[in-house]
């Protein structure tokens, strides 16, 4: 199944604002919880694209094109760790810990939500195209 990068990037500029609260307010139960909806996009469907497919797609036309969600789960993935890293530092008292990894999870979302460029997409694809056997 093909999803709408329209959708990605609804949920990328969401989860810019919510990572930004994090880094305003220094909040870790903030930032458990956008855990929790980077882990959900990992392994379930990501919560934010849902909102924009059942409230804001019926309000657009249809897609231009539609993408492999494979990409887009594993940078789903990434935005976990780098979100569980910065739990780690709050946890632990680390503060760069937790700032710079949050800071690292925002800027990825920002680049995707503001010029469509997935960082952890194009992670994905370096790492299938280096697998051994892989015709290039």
């Amino acid at each position: 199944m093909q999803v709408d990068p329209r959708g990605l990037r609804f949920g990328a500029a969401v989860t810019t604002l919510v990572l930004a609260l994090v880094l305003i307010t220094g909040s870790p139960w903030l930032l458990a919880a956008q855990a929790v909806v980077f882990a959900l996009g990992a392994f379930v469907a990501a919560p934010y694209v849902l909102v924009f497919k059942h409230f804001v797609r019926p309000r657009l036309g249809p897609p231009s094109e539609l993408e492999d969600p494979a990409p887009p789960r594993f940078a789903q993935g990434v935005g976990m760790a780098f979100a569980l890293l910065g739990l780690i530092g709050f946890a632990t008292g680390v503060t760069p810990l937790a700032l710079g990894a949050t800071a690292a999870a925002l800027l990825a979302a920002f680049l995707n939500a503001a010029f469509g460029f997935c960082l952890g997409c194009e992670v994905f694809l370096i790492i299938r195209r280096l697998q051994p056997g892989r015709i290039q």
